[in-house]
């Protein structure tokens, strides 16, 4: 029979070629514990995802800037956010609108579709200018702020602070892309406005909402982790 050496909680045995090691391991009140603390943390992450990509953080501007890809509600609250704050101008961004194939004019873009449903909402005409993209394919919202961007430095605008009004958990992607397409020239702003079409509170019980928030948590990752910045030159519209 082979001789064996315990050595505090190791045993060796065949002059130390093998070994047997104590080891630690949970109770069934370990796995209890742990699988309350995984179905805490789920529920935390439920509750709590979508006011983190729903984020609003109001700053001092006189300036909005409008996604144009946005439906009606959505400008009806854009409207209401205008009137009651103390803007003086709203930029318009967004390129080719979905369907009609690549740029082709500044009249398919949703830019130009948003600024004119924004005047018949009731927003002054002189107050709103219109900046579209020509891109279509890839980083819309990047791509519409890089277009705003180029639109201000050649145009010699003075806009140190700008706050960017988009819809519901798109919020925080599209602060953090504008961020990145502005370089620190302005300080960047956000106002999630809500969907209509699910409560944000309880959006795993509504398909769209189940949607909304894979779709943008995705793509927030996408953004923060693995997006590189570039920049794509293309001619100002007026």
């Amino acid at each position: 029979m082979a001789q064996s050496l315990r050595i505090g909680g190791m045993s060796t045995a065949l002059c130390g070629l093998v070994n047997r090691k104590l080891r630690w391991s949970l109770s069934w009140r370990g796995w209890v514990a742990l699988a309350v603390l995984s179905l805490t943390s789920v529920a935390f992450a439920f509750r709590e995802i979508h006011p983190f990509l729903a984020v609003t953080d109001r700053i001092e501007t006189e300036t909005m800037v409008v996604e144009g890809w946005m439906d009606q509600t959505d400008l009806v609250q854009a409207v209401e956010e205008f009137k009651h704050g103390h803007y003086r101008r709203v930029f318009t961004t967004g390129g080719p609108v979905h369907g009609t194939g690549s740029y082709v004019s500044d009249y398919s873009t949703s830019a130009y579709l948003a600024a004119q449903e924004l005047i018949a909402l009731g927003l002054p005409k002189e107050a709103i200018q219109s900046v579209p993209s020509h891109v279509r394919d890839r980083d819309r919202t990047y791509s519409a702020a890089v277009a705003l961007h180029e639109w201000i430095r050649e145009h010699h605008e003075n806009v140190p602070s700008i706050v960017v009004v988009t819809e519901s958990a798109h919020a925080r992607r599209s602060r953090l892309l504008f961020e990145k397409a502005f370089c620190g020239d302005s300080k960047i702003g956000v106002i999630a406005l809500s969907n209509v079409d699910y409560d944000g509170q309880h959006w795993w019980r509504y398909s769209e909402g189940v949607k909304d928030v894979l779709s943008e948590g995705t793509a927030y990752l996408y953004a923060r982790f693995l997006f590189r910045p570039h920049r794509r030159s293309q001619p100002v519209s007026g």
